[in-house]
């Protein structure tokens, strides 16, 4: 399993890069293999400001539906479009090409509470 340590985590599974004051969020590699072969990703939060722990968007896999949760408040400014024709790069690039938003940080402080590496990996390991 893919772990990146250049990324932060949530125990909901997203994973965030931060550039600046701009997050790329996305699901772990590991989420991506819980949900399975995933058919659709839902965002309807672009240009809203959305807080930290709410709902931005869900994901669809072939048995399931899964909320995607904000791992930090901001303003969602982009959503991956390649995602609407190939929803699988998620499966099949999770860190990549399978992106999800792109958020615009109210609080760069709320970046501390996030998991590095080694905090996430001993969540899926628990």
């Amino acid at each position: 399993m893919n772990i990146p340590t250049t990324l932060k985590y949530t125990k909901d599974h997203e994973w965030i890069k931060i550039e600046g004051n701009i997050a790329t969020v996305g699901i772990t590699d590991f989420a991506q293999g819980e949900l399975g072969d995933i058919v659709y990703v839902d965002v309807d939060t672009l240009d809203d400001t959305v807080q930290e722990g709410d709902v931005f968007g869900s994901v669809e896999a072939v048995k399931t539906v899964s909320d995607l949760f904000m791992p930090l408040t901001g303003e969602v400014i982009e959503f991956n479009e390649a995602l609407e024709d190939e929803p699988e790069l998620v499966n099949s690039d999770p860190y990549e090409k399978g992106w999800m938003i792109k958020l615009e940080i109210s609080d760069i402080n709320q970046v501390k509470d996030l998991l590095d590496a080694e905090g996430y990996k001993a969540i899926i390991e628990g």
